[in-house]
């Protein structure tokens, strides 16, 4: 099965160490637009909300069932304030952006809509999260 992946579980971020799929070669992006946030200005939150917001640039993975399940609890799955997987269509894109072949199903994590509450500050709508967004965590 596949996974895309958007934030710190892409190769050469900080949750990568957790990430134990094989990269498919080269960049993807989601086949429609996303709002894709950094929540408290830092943490990378995807909504599900499918036509909104951005197309979201990322990396997928195969991963099997075991690697699934070690990601699963580092986006803390199913748990308050976790994230949620969900199922996406991804597709291919060269260095323009545009597509290279059709688009295919991935696993995907994202957060519910209330992580974004009018109280808490957030950053974006933005359309790839990149090594300097995970310089300011602080990891």
């Amino acid at each position: 099965m596949l996974l895309f992946v958007y934030g710190s579980l892409k190769e050469g971020f900080p949750n990568f160490h957790a990430n134990r799929g094989r990269r498919l070669p080269g960049r993807y992006r989601t086949a429609v637009p996303y709002p894709f946030y950094l929540a408290g200005g830092t943490l990378p939150c995807l909504l599900p909300q499918p036509g909104r917001g951005l197309h979201v640039v990322g990396q997928v993975f195969e991963v099997d069932d075991r690697q699934l399940a070690v990601m699963d609890a580092l986006e803390r799955v199913g748990e308050p304030g976790g994230y949620a997987r969900a199922r996406i269509e991804v597709l291919p894109i060269d260095d323009s952006g545009a597509p290279l072949a059709p688009a295919q199903p991935a696993f995907v994590y994202m957060q519910e809509d209330a992580r974004l509450d009018a109280g808490r500050a957030h950053f974006g709508p933005i359309a790839e999260y990149t090594l300097e967004h995970a310089r300011s965590l602080n990891w």
